[in-house]
């Protein structure tokens, strides 16, 4: 719902069962209320059965796909492709990035099995990209623009398998790449970095979180049709901030856009209202990298922490316990509640006087106060409790007379709902009020997700109570949500 109100054009969620998040799995009857909720936007939502299957499970995942194709679900996204030998329902099929989704062969071959989409594997180039939708132009192709990085290619790892017996393509990855680790030599002696310190319990496997947002155009142009932002088990902050980004970035592109192809893609269908500036820096943040987009580039991982560093906002020239003296760079307030972090060490504002900062914790000076250590804030409390965004749908309001009635529609870009009520043509004593009365008491949206753009009436200025008009309009749009 978040995603929604931000700005999504489509939700991935997970299943009862068989989605590559064990702990993102939702009931059929949850999944029928964000059906029904995001429907009602021009939403799609796509379920992910994207898990490998035991010979036992295939009956039950195909049985698990006829009741997500009975409640509406849009798509499914999969990665075992031998539940294409069951009968399946007639519903769109999207390849998951675990197909390997990185030839044009592969792509093709996904083509010809039935699939509308494939989920390009995130190590492409984009050339790659490009010379994928040129060799296979009538596929989908959907893109990682934003979040958390796998380690391993395409999303295919196996080390929680091997290590823990917890398969990540079933869904149970233990994250070993998020953990910390020595770099030993074949002698078994410790590396040295740069600064003559063994790396000893560093993140070596810890990429930074993948950040494509200043190539959207480019991906266009290549050929990508989706932008998909990673975040499943993260909260509705962090879904509310990113998916606002990247929405104000693609409704900047509509228009400026000079096809007709381009601003019927992005058309204005929905009316935002936001009480912030959309930030990435702002919620989880482990660092951002666009991976190998443009070849490989420095930096892909963040050795020092798995967690969110958020925004980097000055340095630490002190550490006396738990009192900081630092030099924040231009712009930056700190206030009680917000949480900072140094290197691995996190701990929480408790009180600033100019330059001075109380934090919960106390601190050992060593080796904090080495080099002006980098300060970072990855919780803003005032950024935070100013999270909220409302999507409305503007709807077109037509208020007909007929024979023995009137007929009443509204018009959004999804949806024509309309109704013809029989009332008698009984003449307004006021026919100016009466028909200021219609136009007003039909415009009343407020508790809806809609929005009057505009209202014609073609009517004489009849006698119609206000309750009649309001059970009309709550008749029709309780029938759109």
């Amino acid at each position: 719902m978040a995603a929604i109100q931000a700005g999504a054009d489509a939700v991935y969620i997970g299943a009862p069962q068989f989605g590559a998040r064990q702990a993102a799995g939702n009931s059929l009857e949850d999944l029928e209320e964000v059906v029904r909720y995001a429907h009602q936007y021009g939403v799609q939502v796509l379920v992910t059965l994207n898990t490998l299957l035991r010979e036992e499970e295939y009956p039950e995942a195909v049985a698990l796909a006829h009741a997500l194709y009975k409640i509406g679900v849009d798509a499914l996204i999969i990665q075992d492709l031998h539940l294409l030998d069951f009968p399946l329902p007639p519903i769109r099929l999207h390849a998951s990035t675990q197909c390997d989704n990185r030839t044009p062969e592969q792509v093709a071959r996904l083509r010809d099995l039935g699939f509308r989409r494939a989920v390009l594997a995130r190590e492409l180039s984009i050339d790659e990209i490009r010379a994928i939708h040129q060799a296979v132009p009538d596929i989908e192709l959907e893109a990682f623009v934003h979040g958390a990085l796998c380690v391993s290619y395409s999303g295919r790892c196996y080390i929680s398998e091997v290590l823990a017996g917890r398969s990540a393509n079933r869904g149970a990855c233990a994250q070993f790449c998020r953990m910390a680790y020595d770099l030993l030599d074949a002698d078994m002696n410790e590396v040295l970095d740069d600064q003559g310190q063994p790396i000893h319990q560093r993140y070596l496997l810890s990429l930074r979180d993948l950040d494509r947002s200043s190539y959207l155009q480019e991906l266009i142009d290549a050929g990508v049709t989706t932008f998909k932002i990673e975040g499943r088990l993260k909260d509705a902050d962090y879904v509310t901030n990113i998916t606002a980004y990247y929405r104000d970035k693609l409704d900047r592109f509509a228009e400026r856009a000079k096809t007709v192809s381009l601003k019927d893609r992005f058309a204005e269908r929905h009316i935002y209202t936001r009480s912030f500036e959309p930030n990435p820096l702002k919620t989880f943040h482990r660092g951002a990298t666009d991976y190998f987009l443009h070849g490989r580039t420095p930096n892909l991982a963040n050795w020092d922490t798995p967690k969110s560093t958020g925004e980097h906002i000055g340095e630490v020239l002190e550490v006396q316990g738990n009192t900081l003296r630092v030099r924040l760079l231009p712009g930056v307030v700190l206030h009680n509640g917000d949480g900072l972090t140094i290197g691995q060490e996190g701990f929480s504002v408790n009180g600033v006087e100019g330059n001075i900062v109380r934090i919960n914790k106390t601190l050992h000076p060593t080796p904090y106060t080495l080099h002006h250590t980098p300060l970072y804030r990855n919780y803003d409390i005032e950024f935070t409790q100013s999270l909220r965004s409302e999507r409305r749908i503007p709807v077109d309001i037509r208020f007909r007379e007929t024979e023995e009635g009137f007929e009443l529609s509204y018009r959004s870009a999804f949806s024509l709902q309309q109704s013809v009520f029989s009332f008698p043509h009984e003449p307004a004593k006021n026919p100016e009020k009466a028909l200021e009365t219609i136009r007003t008491q039909l415009s009343k949206l407020g508790d809806t997700p809609y929005v009057a753009r505009a209202i014609q009436i073609e009517s004489k200025p009849y006698f119609i109570p206000i309750s009649t008009l309001n059970e009309w309009r709550r008749q029709i749009l309780n029938r759109q949500s």
